[in-house]
């Protein structure tokens, strides 16, 4: 994810926040709100310091990028996203969380629906 695909100032979490739809699971809160001026999606996360250390907390991140990286394709445009980590995501590996965040995407209906794999 390159830095125009982040969701980074305090005044656009705010926005996303305030104006967004939120959905969620056990392990994620996903905020998306739809954002014409940007020509691609845009990714904002947070992960509260109860989750651990700052080492943990940095690999929750990673995970989270790396799935987004992923599953790219199938994200909504001209959308802002901000991902909140919840404590049973510190426990889980990173195909658990690519599983979790895919899960609470297709909740929202910014992803698209999964393809049979032959």
């Amino acid at each position: 994810m390159n830095k125009r695909q982040r969701v980074k100032k305090e005044k656009d979490f705010q926005k996303v926040f305030k104006k967004g739809k939120s959905f969620a699971n056990r392990q994620f809160v996903v905020y998306v709100l739809p954002n014409e001026e940007t020509e691609t999606y845009r990714v904002g996360l947070s992960v509260s310091k109860k989750l651990g250390n700052a080492v943990k907390r940095n690999q929750i991140k990673r995970y989270i990028r790396q799935s987004i990286l992923e599953i790219n394709d199938g994200l909504k445009p001209h959308t802002d996203y901000v991902i909140i980590a919840r404590n049973p995501a510190s426990n889980m590996n990173f195909h658990e969380v690519k599983k979790s965040l895919m899960h609470v995407l297709r909740i929202a209906k910014v992803l698209a629906p999964e393809k049979n794999k032959s």
